[in-house]
């Protein structure tokens, strides 16, 4: 299966320039014209556009856009408004969710951003979300099938904290999840361009996994991995090196007899 998508998903650069093939409701991909201009970032913090404009949201209306942007779900009313403001009494949290509400249905935008169905609040079909693209990503490397060499690390939007500075729960819970997303990404995106011959790439995507957590010893592999197959035995040893100082530094801990075990037959050669 070959992955071929009327733009690159990006990534790693800013909210305004977020593009991805999106289906349409009869199937098919989408041409760029007919992909949707409203865009919402949560990654490196929250930013929504419209035609690449950014548009200036309150904070109230920003945590309700982001509350259901990162269930992916319709959610009753009051459960929203109970999540979102659940130290003021009930009437008050629902006052609150109306005003936020109505401040979003009255932006400069060229469409809605949220949908309501009945006592359900939804993020619109048609607002592209920086995290869905990460998502799917993260179902096409895994697909060993699929076509992964058109894709350019500097194309994808995979290291970035989410929303950084909230510290609501609902909040912390998604940002860990999706930090584990990225990371395995990357480390598959070097495993798998290894096997595709791909050292450039593979070795700069399992430089950028270390950056982002030094101490994962997944990523350390892959990357050592990665400069052996493109013939670069001295620098998979500095490497190992590195990661052991480190490691015994913070942690007072060893690489596992696996990694040490690659490293001494590279030694030995």
């Amino acid at each position: 299966m070959k992955w071929q998508p009327s733009s690159a998903i990006p990534m790693l650069r800013q909210p305004d320039a977020v593009t991805d093939a999106r289906h349409s409701p009869q199937g098919g991909v989408l041409r760029p014209e007919e992909t949707p201009s409203i865009r919402l970032a949560l990654l490196n913090g929250f930013g929504l556009s419209c035609n690449g404009v950014d548009v200036a949201v309150s904070g109230g209306a920003q945590h309700l856009l982001a509350f259901l942007a990162l269930n992916n779900r319709a959610m009753r009313r009051a459960q929203i408004a109970g999540t979102l403001w659940g130290d003021v009494p009930d009437g008050r949290a629902a006052g609150n969710l109306r005003s936020a509400i109505w401040r979003l249905r009255n932006l400069a935008l060229v469409g809605e951003v949220i949908r309501s169905t009945g006592g359900y609040l939804s993020v619109s079909a048609s607002v592209a979300v920086d995290i869905r693209d990460v998502e799917r990503l993260s179902r096409l490397v895994a697909d060993p099938a699929a076509d992964i060499g058109i894709l350019n690390l500097e194309d994808l939007r995979l290291v970035g904290e989410l929303l950084p500075g909230w510290s609501d729960e609902w909040v912390l819970l998604e940002r860990e999840r999706q930090r584990q997303i990225s990371l395995h990404v990357l480390d598959a995106l070097c495993e798998r361009w290894v096997v595709d011959r791909c050292y450039e790439k593979a070795i700069r995507a399992g430089l950028a996994a270390v950056a982002a957590e030094p101490l994962r010893e997944s990523s350390n592999r892959a990357l050592i991995r990665a400069f052996v197959a493109e013939g670069n035995p001295t620098e998979a040893l500095r490497h190992f090196s590195m990661y052991r100082q480190v490691l015994r530094t913070q942690l007072s801990l060893e690489p596992s007899p696996q990694l040490v075990e690659l490293v001494e037959s590279l030694a030995d050669r």
